[in-house]
């Protein structure tokens, strides 16, 4: 299939993984948890930036990817990628409605967000790897599963 093909649409990458319903905090019994997609291990985050950098470096291009360019690009192609979910209302998960032009329009435009997103951390000497696990630790504290299961509240609401 082509979508699994250029990594649009697939699942999983043959894991397989068993879900059973849990219960919630009252007790009650929840449906089974759909199959979570997953990505695929290559290229990392590291071989992304190496070859934006090549793509970059064979262009002379870094005279023009400077911090504040690339974060302007990098919200210009989120806007692109707003555009395709306006006035569609709600997009069911794994977007069943879409055609496959359409989810190759959306991969191509996510691209774009991760390629910027990365050469601007590179940029700016962020290690994304890090700092995302630094973030994700600090999410667990301000967001404890036994406090916040179930509510979209943000921290600041929640009493302790």
């Amino acid at each position: 299939m082509a979508l699994q093909q250029n990594g649009i649409g697939s699942k999983h990458n043959g894991e397989t993984s068993s879900h059973h319903p849990s219960t919630s905090g009252n007790g009650e019994i929840q449906p089974e948890q759909a199959e979570r997609f997953t990505f695929t291990s290559e290229p990392t985050l590291e071989d992304i930036r190496r070859m934006q950098a090549e793509f970059t470096d064979e262009r002379n291009w870094n005279q023009f990817h400077k911090p504040r360019n690339l974060l302007l690009a990098l919200v210009g192609e989120v806007g692109e990628v707003s555009e395709l979910f306006q006035w569609r209302g709600e997009v069911a998960e794994g977007l069943p409605d879409w055609t496959e032009s359409e989810r190759e329009h959306l991969a191509q435009e996510l691209s774009d967000v991760l390629i910027y997103l990365v050469e601007l951390a590179e940029k700016c000497h962020v290690d994304l790897p890090q700092a995302v696990l630094r973030k994700m630790a600090l999410n667990r504290l301000k967001y404890p599963a036994s406090k916040v299961h179930g509510s979209a509240k943000k921290y600041t609401e929640y009493k302790d």
